[in-house]
């Protein structure tokens, strides 16, 4: 089973958030989950892909509707893994595209 962390600009940015907006990301993190737990290919529709610039750092984006207005996008990061053999997601941000301005 995946682990994951939350760093407290993740936090404050998930507040942030809109209800629905909440609920969106919730169901795009099962698929995520799902894709993880098989193997770590992500279905198309998640748009996973590495953030620009950071790729020393190892950082990936996950992009959904939000329904109105923009899409939706966390960044993220694999940390060290708690449980061997089992992915760790470290959630950094989560927003619209102005959060790649501090991934």
């Amino acid at each position: 089973m995946p682990t994951f962390e939350t760093l407290p600009r993740f936090t404050t940015d998930l507040r942030r958030l809109t209800p629905e907006q909440r609920h969106r990301f919730r169901q795009t993190v099962a698929a995520f989950v799902e894709d993880l737990r098989a193997g770590g290919s992500f279905r198309a529709g998640l748009r996973v892909k590495r953030v620009q610039r950071t790729a020393g750092a190892g950082i990936y984006e996950l992009t959904w509707s939000m329904g109105t207005g923009p899409a939706g996008r966390a960044t993220w990061q694999y940390g060290a893994e708690i449980h061997p053999g089992n992915p760790h997601v470290i959630w950094r941000r989560i927003g619209t595209h102005h959060i790649l301005t501090g991934p």
